[in-house]
């Protein structure tokens, strides 16, 4: 094969590329519409209130997704999955990014051709029980009977935990979160175990939350995070930085409340002035105009106001930041810069 050949090949071999990778932006601007792959319920998460309106901190980034490729945070289809379903569902296409509270793991990351975009809530797996059981660690639940929802990395966890301790367990095998309340409830299983955040919302629901207690033992390491479909490298960057900008403007000062009028022209600050399109043109990098960041941002706030409204210390859920609080308050979130 010739130089000239050659080059032709690679030329092709680019284009083809640009095209693929270009696919999931180009199919959401020709829908006009997000299609955000969510729980089936999930107080705090996501979940429908009363009407039938999705609401939630991953409901949140979903949005802002929206307001950042759209200009329109309401342009977002949700599609609601479980456990089992969820990786399916965004490999079939039926949506363009998973918001899930969804542990990253190798597995899924290689071996279910997924790309995962950051973390958006560092998380673990804990035990509940009522307080009528007696029980204060999770070391004395031997012959317990646990809820556990299928299709999760909480499965394979209370395994090992169980193995670890010498310790038996009845598994209670459930696919939605709403099926392991309603059992749990109901005496069928003496135990629920899944991530801790999960616990302290499916608590929130409960008719006497007090008398029901999240054991002290965090058995794992759950980053939770955001997916899409791998082979799309320009639309992961689009949504890996949207991610990302929620992040810095918290750390910048940049709210729901003042994004128009730090917006609106150079602030002197850099950072804010290249997140917000008034310096440089971040967002054309990715196929954006330059208020991408200033879009998500005017719809749900940064990434502290995110958690705040949906799960945090004031809610019913009563979150507290915890590893989750920026790094410069000792927690880990932490953004790359926008430069």
């Amino acid at each position: 094969m010739n130089k000239k050949t050659l080059l032709g090949a690679g030329a092709a071999l680019l284009l083809a590329t640009g095209v693929a990778n270009a696919a999931t932006l180009d199919d959401v601007k020709a829908k006009g519409q997000l299609s955000c792959i969510v729980t089936t319920g999930l107080v705090g998460f996501a979940f429908t209130d009363e009407n039938g309106r999705w609401n939630g901190f991953d409901v949140d980034f979903c949005r802002a997704t929206a307001a950042a490729v759209l200009g329109d945070a309401e342009k977002v289809n949700f599609v609601p999955t479980t456990g089992k379903t969820r990786f399916t569902a965004l490999n079939a296409g039926e949506g363009d990014i998973l918001y899930r509270n969804t542990t990253i793991t190798m597995s899924r990351d290689a071996d279910l051709k997924l790309t995962f975009l950051g973390v958006n809530y560092y998380d673990g797996q804990g035990f509940m029980v009522n307080k009528n059981l007696g029980v204060t660690s999770a070391k004395e639940l031997n012959g317990a009977s646990v809820c556990i929802q299928t299709g999760t990395t909480t499965e394979l966890n209370l395994a090992d935990f169980f193995r670890v301790n010498n310790m038996n367990y009845e598994p209670v095998p459930i696919e939605t979160n709403e099926e392991a309340r309603t059992n749990y409830l109901a005496g069928r299983c003496d135990v629920y175990t899944t991530d801790a955040s999960g616990l302290a919302a499916t608590r929130a629901t409960f008719d006497d939350p007090k008398n029901h207690v999240i054991l002290p033992e965090i058995i794992s390491k759950e980053p939770l995070g955001p997916a899409v479909r791998q082979g799309d490298d320009a639309w992961g960057d689009i949504t890996r930085w949207v991610l990302y900008a929620l992040l810095a403007a918290e750390e910048y000062g940049v709210t729901q409340a003042n994004v128009d009028e730090l917006g609106a022209k150079a602030t002197g600050n850099p950072d804010i002035d290249r997140m917000l399109g008034t310096e440089g043109d971040f967002g054309a990098m990715v196929g954006l105009d330059k208020d991408w960041a200033k879009n998500a941002i005017k719809a749900v706030g940064n990434y502290g106001e995110i958690f705040d409204r949906n799960i945090g210390p004031d809610t019913a859920i009563g979150l507290e930041r915890g590893l989750n609080a920026l790094w410069t308050e000792g927690g880990l979130m932490y953004a790359p810069p926008i430069r």
